[in-house]
């Protein structure tokens, strides 16, 4: 079997390989081109038929990818997304998603060498998001779809192949997360009182997007409440963490709101903004609940906004509350999502270009 793999040379080499899945697994785990899960041998067969839902040729460099700054062309993203099980109308999402991660102000650099555990979290808006079936509703975050599952777990690869970012050399992750896998939903516009995130940063509602957030993780939020003010008042101190890089670096979390609540805050009369203003507010912590070694850092971090300050001042846990991120995301249940992010990153906002 001739099988295009990604390496570290500009193009893809073409390798010999055994037409035996279990001989071509293994070898994927000899050479650490995979992720510990089974791949889909990336045959010439299978790219190209990935290629031809792009108009850009397969050679282009879309990003060069930190850490090791491989080359992420057209076709070594095809590769990434063959192995990782895509349906091939999903290429244009993951060029979208490299050109997302490689924008200076996400800090892929940090993100993939840091030992902290975060993980890319990928958002999909607008009509691509239905028309390649990316869950919004039930179950978002987790398993059972396979365009949220392959798409998130295909950028993943591209990390790793393209980017170097393999465990324990570049990627130095204390622990790492299962987001580390894949970490991709759509967002629920249906269900949405207010505009959606991609609208919200300026693109056109019919356009599609795709979003990269630098995730720590997940923490559920149930609350039974029917009172806006109530549901800030926790979500907010959820969201409270000391030994957290948002109140180090001024962050930029996400919460996911799940529909009942999105709709019991609307129909308390709040915007999105408002929101966010109030979640900002409802997670304000005395800097003396953070260690002192750990103050140092905020300090030297946050200097030029907060300047000197001791244990009694009170942090932020994003440098304005416009840099809250909201989606609403999920199905029917009492439930949204805390979304701690990296700290040191921005998300960011691509267009999907089909």
């Amino acid at each position: 079997m001739s099988s295009n793999l990604s390496g570290a040379v500009e193009r893809a080499a073409v390798v010999e390989a055994q037409d035996d899945l279990d001989a071509i697994n293994q070898l994927y785990r000899e050479r650490r081109w995979s992720d510990g899960l089974p791949v889909v041998p990336p045959t010439a067969e299978r790219v190209n038929r990935m290629l031809k839902h792009t108009r850009r040729a397969r050679h282009e460099i879309v990003a060069r990818v930190a850490p090791g700054f491989g080359a992420a062309t057209i076709e070594r993203i095809a590769i990434n997304a063959v192995l990782a099980g895509c349906d091939s109308e999903y290429l244009p999402v993951l060029i979208a998603a490299t050109e997302a991660v490689a924008d200076p102000k996400f800090n892929l650099q940090g993100i993939q060498a840091t030992t902290n555990s975060v993980g890319v979290w990928v958002i999909i808006n607008g009509p691509i998001a239905q028309r390649l079936q990316v869950n919004a509703t039930f179950n978002c975050l987790g398993e059972g779809a396979w365009a949220n599952a392959t798409i998130g777990r295909a950028l993943r690869l591209i990390l790793r192949n393209v980017g170097g970012g393999l465990p324990g050399d570049m990627d130095r992750a204390t622990h790492g997360q299962p987001g580390k896998y894949t970490f991709c939903c759509a967002e629920n516009e249906e269900e949405n009182p207010w505009e959606p995130l991609h609208v919200e940063r300026g693109f056109d509602r019919g356009a599609s997007t795709v979003t990269v957030m630098g995730a720590e993780g997940t923490m559920n939020m149930n609350s039974h409440s029917k009172d806006a003010g109530e549901l800030l008042q926790v979500f907010g101190d959820t969201m409270i963490h000391p030994p957290s890089n948002e109140y180090t670096h001024g962050g930029e979390p996400f919460v996911i709101i799940g529909p009942e609540h999105a709709h019991i805050l609307k129909r308390d009369g709040l915007s999105k903004l408002d929101v966010k203003r109030g979640l900002w507010e409802t997670s304000k912590m005395r800097a003396d609940r953070m260690s002192p070694k750990d103050r140092e850092r905020a300090q030297d971090s946050r200097r030029d906004e907060l300047g000197d300050f001791g244990p009694d001042t009170i942090l932020t846990i994003a440098r304005r509350p416009e840099e809250i991120g909201i989606i609403v995301a999920g199905g029917p249940g009492t439930h949204s999502v805390y979304v701690p992010s990296f700290g040191n990153t921005r998300s960011v906002t691509v267009e999907i270009a089909e």
